[in-house]
């Protein structure tokens, strides 16, 4: 099982574990709320996680202008 990171505005690869022995609790998914999960997590049918986060430059760029929560898609 590999675990995939993913930004949630631009789609941006932030990363991946390869580690068939990871276990959620290791990556503190279990402190996510069950919407929480749902919203940011995807399983795979190869068994590969992928998880949704925000990258420095979405951060940034929402803490800068915070109109842009209206788009649901950012390129920068």
């Amino acid at each position: 099982m590999s675990v995939h990171y993913f930004c949630r505005h631009c789609s941006a690869k932030l990363g991946s574990i390869e580690n068939n022995m990871i276990q959620s609790q290791q990556l503190g998914l279990h402190k996510l709320t069950e919407e929480e999960r749902q919203e940011m997590i995807t399983y795979q049918p190869d068994g590969d996680v992928h998880i949704q986060a925000i990258c420095e430059d979405c951060h940034e760029a929402f803490s800068r202008n915070p109109n842009l929560h209206e788009y649901d898609y950012l390129i920068h």
